[in-house]
């Protein structure tokens, strides 16, 4: 079966390219997360990249998929010791630039990688090309929290350690059509990553983008809350919070260390004496549903945002069921549309701008 470039999507189906390699798993936890998302969402099909006898040897034990995936060569690896630079010189013959390709060419909609995330991010950016009126493109991700549907959204987590205050602007618009499309909110409610609630706080950069953002709510259908603290992360206050690369990919860390360590105090604690192992199977119910409920791999895909074509990097770590929570973020964005609606809303409101700056004013001030 070969695919039909994007076309296919008029009749339902959306393809999905998928780089098997490079995880630390191997292309096993691939092809089987590639398999849980098959299992459903049956209008999807699959081009799979990577050394192809191995593929091959691999999909016929899942014959069940193996029909609605398209195998493409490519006998190269990006490690996760290999540098972005020599990933952009030498990187063409790898399974990550051959998935990366296949949406530069419109074969595909989106692409899910386990792979190096530096490399997967230049090669994105050379290959696809940012989306008109985009400075710096961003890394999103989904945060657990207090929300009814049990995750906030932050951006940037690490494409770029700066961004200045249209950029900032930037990230709260793509945000908003990521949350919009992906996580069903139909008007956003956006907050800036700052120390302190109150408005003379911050960087300068932070202040005025609190200006722009706050002008910029009704022609980009959000609600902007202001500035939000860490402690605001997992809150209910907010769905989408907007900072810098650098600050992004610290607090992204910090949370998954301290998930970590939490889950080893809990089991410590229960493994103490034999009354505490009694307590653990009398609550053995609720220790499930609190796994379930905060569980990484429910959450694992970050998505690239501001590029010509839809990115997810799924963790390198990522087991069978990680990786089929990537390609269900894939599918349900390349579902909605979400690449087209992403960059008519940066084009609006960059236009807007231009409009207000040739008039003599700013979008957020007024004369």
């Amino acid at each position: 079966m070969q695919p039909e470039s994007r076309s296919t999507a008029l009749s339902g189906r959306i393809v999905i390219s998928v780089d098997a390699m490079g995880g630390d798993r191997g292309p096993v936890a691939v092809i089987g997360g590639l398999a849980e998302a098959a299992a459903h969402n049956p209008d999807v099909d699959f081009i799979l990249h990577g050394p192809e006898e191995e593929l091959k040897r691999l999909l016929a034990k899942r014959p069940e998929v193996a029909a609605r995936c398209t195998i493409r060569h490519a006998p190269g690896v990006v490690t996760m010791e290999d540098k972005p630079g020599q990933v952009m010189r030498h990187g063409e013959g790898t399974s990550m630039w051959s998935a990366i390709e296949s949406v530069r060419n419109r074969e595909a909609t989106a692409a899910v990688s386990c792979g190096n995330t530096g490399a997967l991010m230049a090669l994105s950016v050379i290959r696809l090309r940012k989306l008109p009126g985009v400075n710096r493109p961003a890394i999103a991700c989904l945060w657990p929290s207090r929300n009814p549907g049990g995750f906030n959204m932050m951006l940037d987590v690490g494409a770029d350690i700066k961004a200045d205050a249209p950029d900032l602007l930037q990230f709260a618009l793509m945000g908003t059509s990521y949350a919009r499309n992906g996580l069903g909110l139909a008007r956003p409610r956006i907050g800036l990553l700052n120390v302190g609630t109150e408005e003379h706080k911050g960087r300068a950069e932070l202040k005025a983008a609190h200006e722009l953002i706050a002008g910029a709510t009704e022609l980009g259908q959000f609600d902007y809350v202001g500035f939000v603290e860490g402690g605001d992360l997992p809150s209910d206050r907010v769905d989408v919070i907007v900072t810098d690369g650098f600050t992004g990919n610290v607090a992204l860390k910090t949370g998954e260390g301290t998930a970590r360590l939490v889950g080893d105090f809990l089991r410590q604690a229960f493994n103490a004496s034999l009354l505490s192992r009694f307590g653990a199977v009398l609550a053995l119910g609720a220790l499930k549903r609190l796994q379930a409920r905060i569980d990484p791999r429910r959450v694992n895909g970050g998505v690239f945002l501001g590029l010509n074509g839809t990115v997810v990097k799924s963790h390198g770590s990522a087991d069978a069921t990680g990786v089929a929570a990537a390609i269900d973020l894939a599918f349900r964005l390349a579902k909605s549309g979400f690449q087209e609606r992403l960059a008519a809303r940066v084009a609006s409101v960059a236009q807007a701008r231009q409009d207000a700056a040739e008039g003599g004013t700013t979008i957020g001030t007024t004369e």
